[in-house]
């Protein structure tokens, strides 16, 4: 059985680590990180190494809040 895809974040979720599955040309690309922004429609969202994905609202297939990413090993 396939799971449900739903939005389920907000702009009350900025300051978040989210995940999102969205459409492009080639199919699906999922992001994860810190949702930094959401504004007029555009999300940005800040990965782990800090670069910044800007993902339109209307290509959203799936998003929630996810937890904190647990600690690398070899750098606590």
């Amino acid at each position: 059985m396939a799971g449900r895809l739903v939005v389920a974040i907000t702009s009350q979720d900025i300051g978040a680590r989210i995940t999102t599955r969205r459409r492009v040309p080639e199919g699906f690309r999922d992001t994860v990180g810190i949702l930094v922004s959401w504004e007029d429609g555009l999300l940005k969202v800040q990965k782990r190494d800090g670069t910044v994905v800007e993902i339109r609202e209307e290509t959203l297939v799936a998003a929630k809040v996810v937890p904190a990413a647990p600690p690398r090993p070899g750098r606590m």
